[in-house]
């Protein structure tokens, strides 16, 4: 766009004028303004904002979204109609700090083995990464258990003096009495007789 001034004037002598208000002219005002260089400018490259670095920790990337537009900025042109030697950069390395180290992560227990007596329960022992994926950078000295003793009470009655001296059928861990010393106990020694005889 090309512009110039336009006046109003009255002379009033063979060297000398006046300016006056628009409205004393009464011929066609010429215009101040018309457009120039009608070639359009080239497309260009366009970056949106860059995006929040992800993952939240250690190492990661910023992304943004890089256009090629008409210089107004109206249209969008395939990206081969832009300079690829010019396009910026659509990543950008980042970090938010030291992700969280591995952790083991331990289950609930599972059910006692034994119906009766002595037993053992399991549970489940990982370790994990912060974003739960399976590692192996646990340390082992921190290992939660991942098996413990545990005891059911039993529902039967212990045998008496006059029956015959043997392991009641429900308990499966009458060796564990005799390995834990339990036989001196009134009961264990009841329901584990048989294994329990002579110790």
């Amino acid at each position: 766009m090309r512009s110039r001034t336009v006046l109003c004037i009255r002379k009033i002598g063979p060297s000398e004028e006046e300016t006056l208000d628009n409205t004393n002219c009464l011929t066609h005002r010429p215009i101040e303004k018309e457009p120039c260089n009608n070639q359009s400018c080239p497309p260009q490259w366009v970056a949106l904002d860059w995006s929040e670095c992800t993952p939240k920790c250690g190492p990661g990337f910023r992304h943004r979204i890089v256009l090629c537009k008409s210089s107004d900025l109206l249209k969008t042109f395939p990206a081969a109609q832009c300079q690829e030697e010019s396009k910026p950069p659509v990543r950008i390395r980042c970090s938010l700090g030291r992700c969280p180290p591995p952790r083991w992560v331990t289950g609930d227990w599972g059910q006692c083995s034994a119906q009766c007596g002595l037993g053992q329960q399991m549970r489940t022992v990982q370790c994990l990464s912060y974003t739960g994926q399976a590692s192996s950078e646990c340390s082992e000295t921190v290992r939660p258990p991942s098996m413990q003793q545990c005891e059911s009470k039993c529902d039967s009655t212990p045998i008496s003096n006059t029956e015959e001296c043997k392991d009641v059928n429900k308990v499966a861990y009458c060796p564990l009495v005799l390995k834990f010393k339990f036989c001196s106990r009134a009961y264990f020694r009841q329901m584990c007789c048989k294994t329990c005889q002579g110790h």
